[in-house]
């Protein structure tokens, strides 16, 4: 079945297109967090960054660059977030790889915004242990 997004990319739903090409179409988000808050979306259905490929994702975060690039010069933002979310349990909601980049500014006090833990004695070490790439 078809996402929300391979609808939009096909032209079913509109969308207020940003800029598009034959491996990604960005988007503004319809909910943003703050306004031109965009959607990098890749064309094939990859639901998470996991699933495409190397080349694919470097172009979006290209994109994703040249996005941020347009906002610092006509939004006059203070930051930016890029941010993708994978599986529902991140806050993905449409299960077709898109990343998002929000504009920020100074005092917004719009999330994401994250929670800190903090790591036991001798916990660091260990999920270092097991989270190094060999």
């Amino acid at each position: 079945m078809a996402t929300l997004f391979s609808r939009i990319i096909s032209g079913e739903i509109p969308a207020s297109v940003l800029y598009e090409d034959h491996l990604c179409i960005v988007i503004l988000d319809i909910a943003p967090v703050n306004k031109g808050h965009a959607l990098v979306i890749a064309r094939e259905e990859y639901k998470t960054l996991a699933d495409c490929p190397d080349d694919v994702l470097a172009h979006l975060f290209s994109v994703s660059k040249q996005v941020v690039a347009q906002m610092e010069q006509e939004l006059s933002i203070d930051g930016y977030n890029i941010l993708v979310n994978n599986k529902s349990a991140s806050g993905q909601e449409v299960p077709h790889l898109h990343i998002h980049v929000i504009p920020r500014y100074e005092g917004d006090k719009k999330t994401p915004r994250f929670s800190k833990e903090q790591y036991g004695p001798g916990e660091m070490e260990k999920m270092a242990e097991t989270l190094k790439i060999y």
